[in-house]
């Protein structure tokens, strides 16, 4: 065998940039989950935006009790996100276990890893873009059981708003709810929402609905807000970026409206 070469250090280091993207979001996620990463790589990720993803253990079905179980592994799942460097925003993305868990133990939980970063949730992000759309009464599509779909139904009443119609499809299984083609998301949301809605509400991360808002908003003929596209929006917002994104629904035209 040759001899190795010698090994030189370079006599001048690089200069070294403050960080490698202008902006960064942390995206915490089900075990489960096959379209939040995707849909924030479509809808958020750019050569200003890095998103850096954590999973956390989950076991179907979906129902209360085990959306409930994820709470403990929060803190932990946003520690392993870039240990000791800021953050711009961190999502949980988990639409039903959010309702489940509660926003502002969800935001405890998160900033006990990452104090002071801003915390987006699906149905927080839902209830800002509704309030982008200036809608009051609205209808709700889930993939979810009855069961599942009742604290859901009572979340978005506590925030004000007038439930015209709740549709659920009875799935358990969030693998089972990613596996709808997008073209059915858009006769479900025709079915789905009411004469008299302002807007519909899609909920669920599995879904993937933030393929098919353009369809349904056109079947509908009225503004729709989904779980990923809505966190996609309010996470690009909280990074200041403002580009509209109509490719993807109304809601990526419209800034991110004040609490």
């Amino acid at each position: 065998m040759k001899p190795l070469p010698e090994i030189k250090v370079a006599p001048n280091r690089p200069t070294l940039e403050d960080r490698p993207m202008a902006r960064r979001v942390g995206l915490i996620i089900l075990a489960t989950d096959h379209t939040s990463e995707p849909d924030f790589r479509r809808m958020v990720a750019s050569e200003r935006i890095g998103v850096y993803v954590a999973r956390i253990p989950y076991a179907n079905p979906t129902t209360p009790e085990n959306l409930r179980k994820m709470q403990p592994a929060l803190t932990a799942a946003a520690a392993l996100i870039l240990p000791d460097e800021p953050l711009d925003a961190i999502c949980y993305s988990c639409t039903s276990a959010s309702v489940v868990i509660g926003d502002a133990e969800i935001e405890v939980a998160i900033q006990a890893a990452k104090p002071g970063v801003p915390i987006v949730t699906p149905p927080m992000a839902g209830v800002r873009g509704l309030h982008a759309f200036g809608a009051r009464r609205i209808s709700i599509l889930t993939p979810y059981t009855a069961e599942t779909s009742r604290p859901m139904a009572a979340y978005f009443a506590a925030r004000g708003f007038e439930i015209a119609s709740f549709t659920c499809l009875g799935f358990e299984d969030d693998r089972k709810m990613a596996r709808i083609p997008p073209a059915e998301l858009v006769d479900l949301a025709r079915e789905a929402t009411h004469a008299q809605a302002d807007a519909l509400f899609v909920s669920c991360t599995a879904l993937r609905g933030a393929l098919a808002v353009t369809g349904m908003e056109q079947a509908i003929g009225r503004p729709v807000v989904s779980s990923n596209q809505a966190s996609a929006w309010n996470c690009l917002r909280l990074c200041g970026d403002e580009t509209v994104h109509p490719e993807f629904g109304r809601l990526m035209t419209l800034p991110l409206p004040h609490d």
